[in-house]
């Protein structure tokens, strides 16, 4: 299951589950669209991958777990 990690891991911005500001590489380090793209130009800076969005979680989804309490 995804990580849903509660912050952009650049400048810390708050991403709820559902938030369409987040972004993910395939190794789910994540940031904030104004970061991934104004920062990194879309370029994970700790991997080197590109960004996609991140797909959000429906509070009503079998098996629903919260965000991470992780912040990176």
């Amino acid at each position: 299951m995804l990580e849903m990690k509660p912050a952009c891991e650049n400048c810390h911005r708050s991403l709820a589950i559902d938030s369409p500001d987040a972004v993910i590489c395939s190794y789910e380090c994540t940031f904030c669209t104004t970061c991934a793209n104004e920062e990194f130009k879309g370029v994970c800076p700790n991997c080197s991958g590109s960004f996609s969005p991140r797909p959000p979680r429906q509070p009503s989804a079998p098996g629903n777990r919260p965000s991470s309490n992780i912040v990176r």
